[in-house]
């Protein structure tokens, strides 16, 4: 008897999960400088960055900004 192994269907092409993390990376970076450099200017950063109004702290308001950032794009 053969032996068949399962297909798996995946909805992403290989390489675009890197294309993608290294997006997040940069605009992650991006997105953190500006909400350290207004924290130092004592401005609110979160009306500075999509999305981040209701974050309680900087790094989900970041996160949550280059989310919101990314779903734009595609």
């Amino acid at each position: 008897m053969a032996h068949e192994s399962a297909v798996v269907h995946t909805f992403h092409r290989e390489g675009s999960l890197e294309g993608f993390k290294g997006i997040f990376i940069v605009l992650f970076v991006v997105f953190l400088g500006l909400a350290m450099a207004s924290m130092l200017c004592a401005q609110n950063w979160r009306n500075l960055l999509p999305g981040a109004e209701g974050a309680r702290s900087m790094l989900d308001g970041v996160r949550t900004a280059v989310y919101t950032v990314i779903s734009q794009l595609s």
